[in-house]
């Protein structure tokens, strides 16, 4: 079976990065007719904007997209790809497995954690009013002493509807990836209402998988020192936008940082697959940079696609020539001026021939 997928290479390091990723995963074996589109920083002059309509008209024809790291542009007036895309195409789940690859430096080992972020609302909603605004002061008001005069204020919405459908989500996750365990992760005891409603909602929708997939709730705080402390005892995290962005990036560090991280945003029915690091402008064309993370969101691609055994096939393959760790880039180096570090090509390379 062929599959068509839009296919973004993005900007910066982007470009190298998806040439090394499409090779990996054709290499596979699997069909696929990549529709090519441009995004980014480095399309503002020929397009007037960073994402294109084309762009979106591509993702919404093939519903499945790769795509490369993308700058946001600074003191332009444009907003951040990433976060455009996820909002035009209601990309309400952000998915971040967080997996220990031996060979990586990292102060632990064995973790295999996966994040389920919600994208749509919280504090990164975008309802803000600047201070001295009339809204502002109207709050101000309202609050009756408790904020500042001089204060700019954000509104922090989570709703019944977002929080129900990204715990039924993790819940689903967990089910179809043979997870055991789904904790939700908030801060009840101070945001009583908000905070209050994602639990509330959560432990309602856990009573529809009793006895299958367990259940359990930790304060945001407390869960940063649990991560620290005892990763392990932890499986599949669901949490609103803000938490989850910080602890996505915590749990990433726990198995060797950004660079062995891949992500994914999921829609009904729409899913863009894609590195959770950024675009790395400074290195571009150097051929210098880990395609590893980038890699392996085509491995989650292939397994969205139902590609199942080309995706273990291609993770085996990444972890094999990881725990060699001879023909790896920089910064898998113990030392990362190790001169036996190889590029991102050759990277890529090693990972085909690991395949054969």
């Amino acid at each position: 079976m062929q599959h068509t997928v839009t296919l973004i290479p993005g900007d910066g390091t982007g470009p190298e990065l998806t040439e090394a990723a499409v090779r990996v995963i054709e290499a596979t074996g699997v069909k696929i007719n990549w529709d090519v589109q441009e995004a980014g920083a480095d399309v503002i002059d020929k397009y007037g904007t960073p994402l294109p309509d084309a762009v979106l008209d591509s993702i919404k024809r093939n519903r499945v997209a790769l795509k490369g790291p993308i700058t946001t542009p600074i003191g332009t007036g444009f907003r951040s790809v990433n976060v455009a895309l996820r909002q035009i195409l209601n990309l309400y789940a952000c998915v971040r497995p967080c997996k220990s690859y031996p060979g990586v430096r990292s102060r632990y080992s064995g973790i295999d954690l996966v994040l389920i972020r919600e994208n749509s609302e919280d504090l990164y909603a975008g309802v803000e009013f600047d201070l001295g605004s009339p809204e502002a002061k109207q709050i101000i008001g309202m609050a009756r002493g408790k904020i500042r005069d001089d204060s700019a204020i954000s509104i922090k919405p989570i709703s019944r509807t977002a929080s129900e459908r990204i715990v039924r989500f993790a819940f689903e996750y967990a089910l179809a990836n043979g997870r055991k365990k789904v904790t939700a992760v908030a801060k009840a005891n101070i945001m009583k209402f908000t905070d209050g409603l994602f639990y509330q909602v959560a432990r309602e929708v856990a009573r529809d998988y009793e006895g299958r997939i367990a259940y359990e709730e930790r304060l945001v705080d407390n869960m940063c020192m649990q991560l620290v402390q005892v990763p392990e005892a932890y499986d599949v995290l669901v949490l609103p936008n803000l938490y989850g962005d910080i602890l996505s990036d915590l749990a990433a560090g726990l198995v060797g940082g950004l660079g062995v991280a891949p992500g994914a945003n999921i829609g009904d029915g729409v899913a863009i697959f894609e590195p959770t690091h950024g675009s790395a402008p400074k290195y571009k064309g150097l051929n210098k940079v880990n395609p590893t993370a980038l890699i392996l969101s085509g491995m989650l691609m292939l397994r969205h696609l139902g590609e199942l055994e080309a995706a273990d096939r291609l993770e085996r393959a990444v972890a094999a020539v990881i725990a060699e760790g001879k023909h790896v880039t920089y910064d898998m180096k113990a030392d990362r001026n190790d001169p036996s570090a190889v590029g991102t090509r050759e990277m890529a390379d090693a990972i085909i021939a690991s395949m054969r």
